[in-house]
């Protein structure tokens, strides 16, 4: 009897909508039964499980690649793996195949379902192949199954995935969240006053601002806050799967919902021609040769209205790399905007100085229907509450005896420090905004545009915070700087 004793490696897999039945416990118990009814040792080095994870694929099966990775050393570990059923080793035919072959014709190691003895003879290789069909029509068909589910809620304006930020889950339906609506409503209203991506995503940073994750929010989220309508009060749902976050993806179905909505649908269509127009300025047309320059997006043509882009290997004169109206490179427009970026950017900023020194300028409102000035003070508040309380909760665990005083001292110095990080970043009163007032503001950013060792995209970033646009007239040899607050 001892002359035959194998030893044996156990894999266990369950997956979301396994059964009890199959849990791992009750699985390693029928294969610890079958083990020793079969002289085969079984130990515990050798049990793997992975739980809650699909068995369509490998990628995610981390004990399933190490139990592989566990067979191939050398001497070899164990002489067979012992399964519950051939579908949690794998519910892929194309896997299956794959490791089965390489496990027994290379390692000479087998794989036994327990429940489903298919025998030794060459009828075996039939029954595990219909097995093996089965298990992997039943996975497909279960997804079919509640994918077509999920999508029935979506037609019935139902959510299907946890609640985005702004959002809390109650009782299966979307409700506002007070802590976290704010931060949406300052992501719209921010974006229409003309401010880039990337600054709203530093200004929620500085803040303290983090996803439901613990992460920053990102440029990527704040453009998926900005793309998603479910702040209109609607559900968003694609049936295919495929989103890769394709705004404009024509299986996307976009229904009314019953949970209340956290901005106007004019902020929201106004939001959507903002990112359009940005999409198209930073898109391929506009770094066709991937060189960044500072008035990048913000210069206009004054015949047509289309942006001047930066034109691939040309150049006016000895003025280096020039910019050209879009349009009028397609043909659709009859003026040449041509100009050198060089000279066209000192011109600029000469007259920026000269503005500010002179105080002889106008001031666009920032679409001043969807500007809701509380929205930040709001959130600075919320924010300000929070840290507030975790330095009073810092104080309790040390006058408990939690805490050590140089543990107290370090962690209060970081809160007090964030605290005065979100009450520099409190926007000023925007009630009467004074060219004085405006330049005063903006002198940081003059410094920063004056700065040799500044970056091109700093210096963009900076205009996209207080220049709207820039109007060049190339028939007159003038541009207008239209400044916006």
């Amino acid at each position: 009897m001892v002359a035959d004793l194998r030893i044996g490696a156990a894999y266990i897999r369950v997956s979301t909508d396994d059964q009890l039945e199959y849990s791992p416990a009750s699985q390693l118990d029928e294969i610890r039964k079958y083990a020793k009814a079969h002289d085969i040792l079984l130990p515990n080095e050798f049990i793997f499980v992975d739980e809650g994870i699909s068995g369509r694929t490998t990628d995610k099966r981390t004990e399933f690649n190490r139990m592989i990775g566990t067979a191939k050393t050398k001497p070899k570990p164990f002489d067979v793996i012992l399964l519950w059923k051939f579908s949690r080793f794998a519910r892929s035919r194309e896997d299956s195949i794959l490791y089965k072959s390489m496990l027994r014709r290379d390692l000479a190691i087998d794989v036994i379902s327990i429940s489903e003895p298919v025998g030794d003879d060459k009828m075996s290789i039939i029954i595990e192949a219909i097995i093996e069909a089965m298990d992997e029509y039943y996975s497909i068909n279960l997804a079919e199954e509640v994918r077509r589910g999920m999508t029935q809620r979506a037609k019935q304006g139902k959510p299907n995935s946890y609640a985005p930020i702004g959002y809390r889950m109650i009782d299966g339906q979307y409700a506002i969240d007070p802590d976290t609506a704010p931060i949406v409503r300052k992501v719209y209203d921010d974006f229409i006053a003309g401010k880039g991506i990337l600054t709203i995503s530093h200004e929620l940073t500085a803040l303290g601002v983090r996803s439901r994750f613990g992460n920053p929010i990102d440029n990527r989220a704040i453009k998926y806050i900005l793309r998603n309508p479910v702040y209109l009060g609607k559900v968003r749902w694609t049936p295919s799967g495929r989103t890769r976050r394709k705004w404009d993806n024509p299986d996307t179905l976009t229904i009314d919902s019953d949970h209340p909505p956290i901005i106007t649908a004019e902020a929201y269509e106004t939001a959507q021609r903002l990112l359009d127009e940005r999409e198209i300025k930073h898109g391929r047309y506009a770094r066709e040769d991937g060189q960044p320059f500072a008035l990048k997006g913000l210069v206009r043509c004054s015949c047509c209205g289309a942006t001047l882009t930066r034109q691939k290997g040309r150049a006016t004169g000895k003025g280096g790399p020039s910019l050209q109206c879009h349009n009028y490179s397609r043909g659709s427009c009859p003026e040449s905007h041509s100009i050198s970026i060089a000279v066209f950017t000192a011109a600029v900023l000469q007259q920026i100085e000269d503005d500010f020194s002179r105080l002889d300028f106008g001031i666009m409102a920032a679409d001043g229907k969807h500007l809701k000035s509380d929205n930040s003070a709001e959130l600075i508040a919320r924010q300000r509450a929070r840290e507030m309380q975790k330095l009073e909760r810092i104080r309790e665990a040390y006058e408990a005896g939690i805490d050590t005083l140089d543990e107290y001292r370090e962690r209060k110095a970081a809160i007090e420090a964030r605290i005065a990080a979100i009450d520099a970043s409190a926007p000023p009163p925007t009630e009467s905004i004074t060219p004085a007032g405006f330049a005063a503001a903006h002198k940081s950013d003059l410094d920063l545009l004056r700065d040799a060792e500044a970056s091109e995209e700093q210096k963009n970033d900076s205009l996209r915070g207080f220049v709207r646009n820039i109007i060049f007239d190339r028939k007159n040899s003038t541009f207008t700087i239209q400044y916006y607050a």
